[in-house]
């Protein structure tokens, strides 16, 4: 019972697999997006599942190559205060802008759901108080 309430609180925003060929889902990286956290999964035998909770991911930049954006996908590189993941990508997935767009509206609604503040704002007010003597 506890893992039905608890799908239905996670519940899946987004998903796609990584498109390396054509764009084409030709792959066994699965990307997976809900409201608290991002998940990837790797593998077909032996299957290797990362999560990373949406609070710690600080910077998200979009990238496209060339080729990617003649087939439609793009990659999204993500810098995150995650310990195991400090940067990473999502690789080779259709409309990524509208992914980069969803990624980030989720992560600042989630840092405000937990009150995190981003070291970003702490570095820049802590360099307004240098003196100089």
């Amino acid at each position: 019972m506890e893992i039905k309430e608890t799908a239905k609180v996670s519940e899946t925003v987004w998903k796609d697999r990584k498109r390396p060929i054509f764009g084409l889902p030709l792959s066994f990286t699965k990307y997976e997006l809900n409201k608290e956290k991002l998940l990837v999964t790797t593998g077909i035998f032996s299957t290797n599942e990362e999560e990373v909770k949406l609070y710690r991911i600080l910077d998200v930049t979009l990238k496209k190559s060339f080729l990617q954006r003649i087939f439609g996908v793009g990659t999204i590189h993500c810098c995150s205060s995650d310990q195991t993941s400090k940067e990473f990508d999502i690789k080779d997935i259709k409309k990524p802008k509208e992914v980069k767009e969803l990624l980030s509206s989720l992560v600042e609604e989630e840092r405000d759901r937990k009150r995190v503040m981003g070291r970003e704002y702490m570095a820049s007010d802590e360099d307004d108080d240098v003196d100089d003597d």
